[in-house]
C-alpha cells in the first residue's frame, strides 16, 4: 500500500527480460540504501519487489501482465522514474489509499499554467475514465492528484510547485505516457452494481438505495 507521495526520482540504469520476467535497475542513493530484499517500492506508481539492492542502485521484476498494463514498455537507460517505499500503517496517510495496482496508461495532452504551476490534461480510455470522477483521487505515475475535470475520454488535474519540482511530471510533453491507477473505491461500487444485491433467497435484484440502505450503507 502506498499513499501517492513521492520520496525520491530515480534514474533507470538498465531494463532487460529474461525468458518470464523483466528486472528493471534503478539508480537512487536517496532511498535504495534502505530498501531490502522482499520490500516493496512504487515505480512510477506501479508495486514492485526488491529483488536486490546496493551501491545507492536496486532491481526489480515484475511480470508480463505488468509490463502490458503500463508505460515501461518506454523506459530506456537514463528514464526519470517516481519511487516511494510502501506505507507504514503507524504513520500519517497524507496522500490517498494507492495499491500500487496500474489499471492502464494515459497521455498528456497539453501542459499548460504559470511556470511554478501548470493544469495537465491527459486523454485515456473509457475503461478508465468511467471510475475517475471531478474532485476525486487519482495516481499519476504514482503521485497522488485531485482531478478537476471528468470527461468521457479525458481528465485534468492541477500540479502544484512542489509537484513539479519533485516528480517526473514536470518533464512531461504532449503525447507522452503516464501510469493510471484511479480510486479503489469506485472499481467496488461498479462491481456490487454490475453483480447486484442478493434478494435473501430469491433470484439477484438490481442494486437500490433500498438495498444499500439494508446492507447498512444508509
Amino acid at each position: 500500500m502506498f499513499t501517492g507521495l513521492v520520496e525520491a526520482v530515480g534514474t533507470v540504469r538498465d531494463f532487460s527480460k529474461t525468458e518470464s520476467v523483466f528486472r528493471l535497475s534503478v539508480e537512487c542513493p536517496a532511498i535504495a540504501p534502505e530498501l531490502k530484499f522482499g520490500q516493496s517500492v512504487a515505480v512510477c506508481g506501479a508495486c514492485l519487489t526488491v529483488v536486490s539492492a546496493g551501491g545507492g542502485v536496486f532491481a526489480v521484476e515484475m511480470m508480463p501482465e505488468t509490463y502490458a498494463r503500463t508505460r515501461f514498455s518506454g523506459l530506456t537507460r537514463g528514464s526519470r522514474v517516481n519511487l516511494e517505499r510502501a506505507m507504514r500503517l503507524d504513520g500519517r496517510l497524507e496522500g490517498h489509499l494507492v495499491l500500487g495496482h496500474v489499471d492502464g496508461t494515459a497521455a498528456l495532452e497539453k501542459l499548460k499554467g504559470p511556470p511554478d504551476t501548470k493544469t495537465a490534461w491527459f486523454r485515456a480510455p473509457e475503461s478508465l475514465t468511467r471510475h475517475i470522477v471531478g474532485k476525486g483521487s487519482i495516481a499519476v505515475d504514482g503521485v497522488s492528484l485531485t482531478v478537476i475535470d471528468a470527461e468521457k475520454d479525458s481528465f485534468s488535474v492541477g500540479l502544484i510547485p512542489v509537484t513539479l519540482e519533485n516528480s517526473t511530471l514536470g518533464l512531461l510533453k504532449p503525447g507522452d505516457a503516464v501510469n493510471i491507477e484511479t480510486d479503489i473505491v469506485g472499481k467496488y461500487v461498479e462491481r456490487l452494481l454490475k453483480r447486484g444485491v442478493p434478494d435473501r433467497g430469491a433470484a439477484s435484484a438490481a442494486l437500490t438505495l433500498e438495498g444499500l440502505c439494508e446492507l447498512g450503507y444508509g
